[in-house]
């Protein structure tokens, strides 16, 4: 899915014409924003540096063609080789507190308030961006609305730059079209309709599994219980706390400022998530290895799922032609069960990804040049889509069509914004209308709580504590591997004083947050 979902990533002027032509692929030349976005100021070729990056995922095959011609492009102005690290996701969160804890050098690294966005700023670990992003990236600050950056500051500063494209992200199930229509099931309009689609795979398909959420700790978002907060018959609208943007533990409701807490008194709602997911898992719909799945999208891709959950609209492309290399008749459509009414919706338009700049990092101002100048359009397409006419093609101003394998969709691990981003020309009609939909922040309630920053030094202990708790137990419970009874009552004698702490201090600062604006 997509967490998805991306997901998520300034430079000289380009003195020769030649260079220019080889840069534009195409021997068209670069538009005039793109020559500003080589301008550092003295108009000299910059020293050399190598920029490492580290961001979640697998490499794409034809990765490094793409930059190589990128560093091509950037050779006479912003100068930097780009030394691409990729982590898979199961390994992500380890893999980059390591990193971070260590002091390791590293220049631009993905984050996001699901993974440890909080935590490592408290802790010091980013450089604020304010004053390098005024002198080196007025493109990156014009790409986004202000409303987007005022909702994604922390403590007033810019800490990472958000890559997102929306106020709210779309949540749906992939769903196998072909075997629904081969059932002789109807379009699936509701929850209830596709765990009856899922029965009837079960009892009528043989060697695919009918369900397989997110078994992961990193991805619990999307595990069966979990998900299900997003849908419209949440209309209390129950979601995370801020401290713990992924876990329903703490938990806020009713846009009412308040922190409430699964330990003190179980939501009826969330606990009927809980049980039904341990009904599915009982019943064989649910994959019985779903902790041990790492990517449970390799799986639909290879044929072997009916039904995953996925972030964003539609479905994408690559993940649709994955499938047909593996069966050309079978076909994903995607369904959402979110409340589509205007003002239905709360949203704190807090963005699901950022890159930041690690405080450790030598050549914080070429790491900023680098994304301004990736933040232009022509630069923006060869990093998002890759090698033109070889990986996509352009589909008027505004969409793509991938070709081949060789390159996936993941600008939201570094580059994502609104502005130069183009629509997948092979989503339906109605997928971009609902993008659209997302693009406009009038069309949701603005949540009491945005644009605020929850402080973690009080409580980081516990914190770290708690989160290595609640992995042995949450997965497990909201994907119904285990009896809801018994590990929720071993989940809460761990972690319930924890808990207690961490919300009593993030409430206390929410209270001082929402007198600080009336």
């Amino acid at each position: 899915m997509n967490k998805k979902k991306t997901t998520g990533a300034a430079a000289a002027m380009l003195l020769l014409t030649a260079l220019l032509m080889a840069c534009t692929n195409s021997g068209a030349e670069l538009s005039d924003t793109a020559k500003k976005a080589d301008n550092t100021g003295d108009g000299k070729k910059q020293e050399p540096v190598t920029l490492k990056i580290m961001v979640p995922g697998d490499r794409p095959k034809d990765f490094d063609e793409v930059i190589q011609e990128a560093e091509k492009r950037m050779a006479n102005s912003v100068n930097v080789k780009l030394d691409v690290v990729f982590v898979p996701w199961a390994d992500l969160a380890q893999k980059t507190q390591v990193t971070l804890s260590s002091g390791e050098e590293i220049d631009l690294i993905f984050d996001a308030p699901w993974l440890h966005l909080t935590q490592q700023i408290a802790a010091g670990s980013y450089a604020p961006l304010d004053d390098l992003l005024r002198q080196y990236g007025p493109t990156i600050l014009k790409n986004r609305p202000q409303q987007m950056w005022d909702a994604n500051k922390f403590d007033g500063k810019i800490m990472g730059i958000p890559n997102g494209n929306s106020f709210l992200q779309g949540r749906v199930y992939y769903v196998r079209k072909d075997l629904r229509e081969q059932l002789n099931i109807p379009p699936i309009k509701t929850y209830d309709e596709l765990i009856r689609f899922a029965y009837a795979v079960r009892d009528g398909v043989p060697n695919i599994t009918p369900f397989i959420p997110a078994g992961q700790d990193v991805k619990k978002g999307l595990s069966e219980g979990a998900f299900r907060h997003y849908w419209a018959d949440n209309k209390e609208n129950i979601a995370p706390s801020p401290v713990l943007s992924e876990s329903l533990v703490l938990y806020t409701k009713n846009n009412d400022g308040k922190i409430y807490n699964l330990f003190d008194q179980m939501e009826p709602m969330v606990w009927s998530w809980i049980q039904n997911a341990r009904k599915l898992y009982q019943d064989k719909i649910i994959s019985q290895d779903v902790l041990a799945i790492k990517d449970e999208a390799e799986l639909l891709k290879q044929g072997k799922a009916a039904i995953i959950a996925s972030n964003d609209f539609g479905v994408r492309d690559d993940v649709q032609k994955a499938l047909k290399n593996a069966n050309p008749k079978a076909e994903l459509e995607a369904v959402t069960f979110m409340n589509l009414e205007k003002g239905a919706m709360v949203t704190n338009s807090l963005q699901y990804n950022f890159i930041s700049v690690p405080v450790v990092s030598k050549h914080k101002e070429r790491a900023i040049q680098f994304l301004e100048w990736a933040n232009q359009k022509e630069n923006y397409d060869l990093l998002v889509y890759g090698i033109k006419d070889k990986n996509w093609e352009a589909v008027g101003d505004d969409q793509y069509k991938f070709k081949g394998d060789g390159y996936k969709w993941f600008p939201f691990v570094w580059v994502w914004n609104p502005t130069t981003d183009r629509q997948d020309a092979s989503q339906d009609e109605e997928t971009k209308r609902l993008n659209k939909w997302t693009s406009d922040a009038s069309n949701f309630k603005i949540d009491k709580l945005s644009g605020f920053t929850f402080n973690n030094a009080a409580v980081s202990n516990e914190i770290s504590q708690y989160v290595s708790i609640e992995a042995k137990y949450y997965s497990a419970l909201f994907n119904g591997v285990v009896d809801p009874e018994t590990y929720w009552s071993k989940f809460k004698a761990e972690a319930a004083p924890l808990a207690k702490k961490i919300q009593l201090e993030e409430q206390k600062q929410i209270d001082a947050f929402l007198a600080g604006k009336k």
